[in-house]
């Protein structure tokens, strides 16, 4: 069974945050993110087509592992599950939603900004988290910080994440990926300059 911290194995080091504006756009930009080494997606549902796009991909790349991300309420919760996604990220985190997807068997992985956050998510059995937004509240400061009375907790911090400082949040012992959409820039994706997007991806991987 697939676990969260597969799929932050699997991510490492950089999990595109993807926009997805057009669904002629979803499998280019998929195609060119794994030519450049990359098979874990997350399409945040920031557009009207992105739940459409995570099925389009689920099927037409079965071997990646497709996440929806941005998801805040209990009905998108259910609609990215049904439409196949392997994993759910939120960028905060409810009761409801913890509970529920740990009552369905969604593989989730909620988003904190303090530690009560993180207390909240442990209390409902999960472990690995998002940090969000990691650079406005703390960054790599907070990592530090929420790594010595939550030892066991893995980070996905996204938000502010960029080429020039990824590097420095993989160093920490409790950050297993990080959350970049650096790697789709919208200019390559408005002109369908999906060989931009490959070159990037293949830039993170070394």
């Amino acid at each position: 069974m697939l676990t969260a911290k597969d799929v932050l194995t699997r991510a490492y080091p950089v999990m595109p945050v993807m926009v997805i504006d057009t669904i002629e756009q979803a499998l280019p930009m998929a195609r060119a993110l794994y030519d450049g080494g990359i098979s874990v997606f997350e399409i945040t549902l920031r557009t009207e087509c992105a739940i459409a796009a995570i099925e389009l991909i689920k099927k037409e790349m079965p071997g990646c592992l497709v996440g929806a991300g941005t998801v805040i309420n209990i009905e998108q919760l259910m609609a990215v599950h049904q439409a196949g996604a392997d994993f759910v990220i939120t960028p905060g985190s409810t009761a409801e939603l913890l509970k529920t997807a740990r009552d369905q068997n969604i593989l989730l992985m909620p988003g904190v900004s303090s530690p009560s956050d993180v207390m909240q998510a442990l209390g409902y059995g999960y472990d690995v988290l998002k940090l969000f937004p990691a650079e406005v509240v703390g960054g790599q400061s907070m990592l530090k910080s929420l790594a010595g009375p939550f030892p066991r907790v893995s980070f996905c911090p996204t938000g502010g994440i960029s080429p020039t400082n990824y590097r420095d949040y993989l160093a920490l012992s409790n950050v297993h990926c990080v959350g970049g959409s650096w790697l789709v820039p919208k200019h390559a994706v408005d002109h369908g300059d999906w060989a931009e997007i490959t070159r990037l991806a293949k830039e993170c991987k070394l």
